[in-house]
């Protein structure tokens, strides 16, 4: 039955496809967030869905859809530029078996987040990619949200739909997106046309909120802790009555601290002291690793190179008896150790030049949300303003919000590549575009000659 019914939806939508090549985007939005094909048994993991939907995607869009308001921006030339560079250090990988099999999925991931904008022409396939998205991602979240409320959860040990470790079934990675999908979901509670604003919409949109905090919770992912509270650092600047705010957020805070596990409470101490956290010190280790493992290979070593570390790792441990306190020092031999860090993995896999190009491309994505933040909050105040100048500095700033988040999250969690991630980028993209082109479509007013502070005399000739 289960098999039926996601292969039943899965052919709706590519059907629906036919009549409107945008349905087959969204398809390939829902195949590579979700993978249906995982925790199905006959029918989709014997056809390769996401080749599928990836190639209707473009090919829809090649021959069918309408493509005169597609433009391209300088970050997705930022972003074609990045996947030649990564092809060019996997022919000279460290490990060109592995590095070959991230490639096959890197491409594909890159690819798609520069066509991604092309696509997106009106508010409605902005809303519905966002909402595809949100819903494809919300579906692992809830999953993943009962399992908490029924078990606890536990790091590593919280399953969601199927027994996998890789993508958004990774616990630390669900963690750090499930949090930066929240500003999307109360945008699409605010300023959705796709479903009415009504009590049933904004029940679920809360819930799937609340779904989204239970997450890190389950997973036990420190990264999702630093990521909630960064949010709400974030959500203080749109908030009207901050001290109200402050005060309903501190209330449910201090209410939920008796609630939670105890192998929650304990495994997030170790923020502090992240020297008596073996996986902690790894981690640092992993780093200095690649800071002295750049300075003979500039350029990178490839996709995989962290294999090539072999590392010693110190772990301190205090221990009281009365007023007599010790240390205890444990030496560990390891090797193979993974970044867990998104920038140390593009400084490790494509050296200086891959590192500062994905920094550009983040940090360009950052000053052109506040820049149409900005822009669009005065057009939503100016008078005369109506309800389709309302929608997208709330859009702006939800998505530079998921993109602070992920950056923070990103810095111990090695997602540098990460689809979902790649998808906001895409939506960010489509936006700067998409709103620069509203702009230059507007007429302008020209102010009457005699109210410009110009001289007379330049007036009169």
């Amino acid at each position: 039955m289960l098999d039926l019914f996601f292969t039943g939806f899965l052919l709706a939508l590519l059907g629906l496809g036919l009549r409107r090549p945008f349905f087959w985007v969204l398809a390939y939005l829902y195949v590579d967030i979700l993978a249906p094909q995982k925790f199905t048994y006959l029918i989709l993991p014997l056809i390769p869905v996401s080749l599928i939907a990836f190639v209707a995607a473009f090919g829809g869009w090649l021959l069918i859809d309408d493509k005169r308001d597609s433009r391209f921006t300088l970050r997705q030339f930022l972003m074609v530029i990045l996947p030649l560079y990564c092809g060019m250090t996997t022919m000279s990988a460290d490990f060109p078996a592995e590095a070959a099999e991230k490639w096959a999925w890197v491409w594909k991931a890159l690819v798609f987040a520069i066509f991604l904008p092309l696509t997106l022409r009106t508010r409605l396939r902005f809303e519905a990619a966002i909402l595809t998205m949100v819903l494809s991602a919300g579906a692992i979240i809830i999953s993943g949200s009962i399992k908490t409320l029924a078990s606890g959860g536990g790091y590593g040990s919280l399953k969601f739909f199927v027994n996998d470790n890789t993508g958004l079934y990774e616990g630390s990675i669900i963690s750090c997106v499930a949090i930066a999908v929240i500003p999307l979901i109360w945008w699409l509670m605010n300023n959705g046309t796709i479903y009415p604003k009504n009590w049933m919409v904004k029940l679920f949109g809360l819930s799937l909120t609340l779904a989204c905090l239970l997450i890190p919770i389950g997973t036990q992912a420190r990264t999702g802790l630093l990521c909630i509270g960064l949010l709400f650092l974030l959500s203080l600047r749109s908030a009207k009555r901050r001290l109200l705010y402050l005060t309903l957020i501190g209330g449910l805070a201090l209410a939920a601290i008796p609630l939670l596990p105890d192998s929650y409470t304990k495994r997030m101490n170790t923020i502090e002291n992240h020297a008596s956290d073996e996986s902690a010190s790894t981690r640092v280790a992993v780093w200095m690793w690649t800071l002295d493992y750049v300075k003979e290979n500039p350029f990178g070593g490839g996709f995989e190179a962290y294999r090539a570390n072999r590392l010693t790792i110190e772990t301190r441990t205090t221990k009281t008896d009365g007023n007599t306190s010790s240390v205890a020092v444990q030496a560990v031999e390891d090797k193979g150790r993974a970044y867990h860090s998104s920038y140390f993995e593009m400084l490790g896999e494509q050296g200086w030049p891959g590192l500062m190009l994905w920094l550009w491309i983040q940090l360009l994505g950052l000053w052109q949300m506040e820049r149409l933040r900005s822009r669009w909050r005065k057009k939503a105040a100016a008078p005369g303003a109506g309800p389709e100048q309302q929608w997208q500095a709330p859009l702006a700033n939800a998505l530079q919000q998921a993109q602070l988040v992920y950056l923070l999250g990103s810095l111990f969690v090695g997602i540098a590549y990460q689809p979902f991630i790649l998808m906001l980028i895409g939506l960010q993209c489509g936006l700067w575009s998409y709103l620069r082109r509203i702009d230059s479509a507007e007429p302008r007013v020209l102010r009457p000659l005699h109210k410009l502070n110009v001289p007379d005399a330049v007036a009169a000739h």
